[in-house]
């Protein structure tokens, strides 16, 4: 049975798969083993396991915490948590070691793992290492199996945010969650930090009945729009379906990208740490350089995904760091891990100060810019052979810089746009950014012209 275990489920910055298909509690309960293997080599003696609100995850967390336990490493079963919280709750019970199961913003048939061992959050190698431990069956098998205990770490998470954060004044606002399991505690935090909170869409429903939980998309922050408008309230916060990714849309009906967030996020800390290093993902805005260097701090592009971001925070000491995608990590104040619930709290701490929190928000610089766009791939792996072919072959003749650290970004005295593989689904992610439409229009044709080139004329393209 181990050796059939797919190996496109183990990706860059975790483990991901359809549920009973690539991802089945058999397999679950041997990744738990080996989770519980390379635990045990160091040094760790107990796992927090957590899960978000999908239908599949009681049974993959019961066969991960028998897997974790046939290896004789103990286990704390956090129950219904947001991702951040399992990674609160590894400092919180001095464990070292987490595993959520998620999905995070994929649709409701995925489900998956994101990892943390002695304090490193796996991705790349590391988890490539799994898999290579897995199909040499090299897993402990411990005489005794470890114990299980159940702690409810909200209590203790949500009284540390409330100690941390402190507003200058409430603020009426209205929380989205999409049904993910951020609707189970982000209103009883922000009601606590004394805001005047209408939640909808909070009740955790593994179905996601009413949009996908997914706050990087406009279409899925309709409801969240009309709501804050309706309710006149200063504005509204958006979760994905674990909690660790934050959305924000002003009264207004402004949708405030995360790129733009990680500005007034920079600002604020480097008032207390001139001289911090940022970084943000290869996917964001442009003005993100010029407005950290403004504000007296060190900006640092770097690779899309949470634990490569957390990785490079290690590495440079960085005290903030930012995706596109909605992960914000603070290591100011806070402990660098992503946390949209805590993001939340930090962007109403500053907004606070305020008397108009709309104002403040669409006062940040901005550009002309698409959302994230997707090209489907017709089978898992195909995006970053696509992406290989692109990085290797395509031309453009009129860019200023093209960086490859992450896909293929293209750089222009005008604009930039960008093509990279996306490592939880078979697509490729595009973004565009110009000072003007015609800049758009020309930096997009002349990435259609390359898609073109290397897969072919009857490649779907978004835009």
């Amino acid at each position: 049975m181990t050796s059939s275990l797919p190996p496109e489920i183990f990706k860059a910055y975790d483990i991901r798969g359809i549920v009973d298909k690539t991802l089945t509690p058999a397999f679950v309960q041997t990744i738990g083993q080996a989770l519980g293997t390379l635990a045990f080599e160091r040094q760790c003696h107990t796992i927090a396991v957590g899960r978000d609100g999908r239908l599949s995850g009681p049974a993959l967390s019961k066969a991960l915490i028998d897997g974790i336990r046939a290896s004789g490493i103990n286990v704390i079963d956090l129950g219904q948590v947001a991702t951040p919280m399992t990674y609160f709750a590894a400092r919180q019970l001095n464990t070292g070691c987490s595993v959520m199961i998620t999905g995070s913003h994929n649709p409701p048939e995925y489900n998956g793992l994101k990892m943390v061992i002695a304090g490193e959050t796996l991705s790349g190698e590391t988890i490539q290492a799994l898999r290579e431990r897995i199909e040499r069956n090299d897993l402990r098998t411990a005489t005794a199996p470890g114990s299980l205990t159940t702690h409810d770490i909200a209590p203790a998470y949500i009284d540390r945010i409330v100690g941390d954060i402190k507003l200058h004044r409430p603020l009426r606002i209205v929380v989205d969650a999409g049904n993910g399991i951020a609707g189970a505690f982000a209103p009883t935090l922000y009601e606590r930090l004394g805001c005047q909170v209408t939640p909808i869409f909070c009740d955790v429903d593994g179905t996601f009945p009413n949009h996908h939980p997914d706050p990087s998309q406009p279409k899925n922050l309709k409801a969240l729009i009309a709501r804050v408008q309706q309710e006149n309230a200063e504005l509204g916060l958006a979760f994905d379906g674990d909690g660790d990714r934050l959305g924000v849309v002003t009264r207004d009906g402004n949708m405030i990208f995360p790129d733009r967030q990680l500005m007034l996020f920079a600002a604020d800390m480097l008032k207390r740490v001139p001289g911090a290093t940022v970084i943000f993902d290869i996917k964001s805005t442009r003005l993100l350089n010029p407005w950290i260097q403004k504000h007296g701090g060190v900006p640092l592009m770097w690779k899309t995904g949470h634990s490569l971001i957390k990785a490079k925070m290690k590495e440079v000491g960085a005290q903030l760091a930012g995706e596109m995608s909605g992960h914000t990590f603070f290591g100011e104040r806070w402990y660098g891990f992503d946390d949209g619930l805590y993001a939340g709290a930090r962007l109403l701490e500053i907004l606070s100060q305020h008397a108009d929190a709309s104002a403040v928000l669409n006062a940040l610089p901005d550009s002309l810019s698409t959302p994230e766009l997707a090209i489907a791939c017709a089978r898992e792996g195909d995006q970053h052979a696509l992406i290989a072919r692109l990085q290797k072959e395509a031309n453009f003749p009129a860019a200023q810089e093209i960086i490859r650290i992450d896909g293929v970004r293209v750089e222009y005295d005008d604009g930039f746009g960008l093509a990279r593989a996306s490592n939880t689904t078979p697509t490729v992610v595009l973004r565009f950014e110009a000072d003007n439409d015609a800049a758009l229009q020309r930096i997009q044709r002349d990435f259609r012209e390359q898609l073109r080139v290397v897969a072919g004329d009857g490649i779907e393209l978004p835009f």
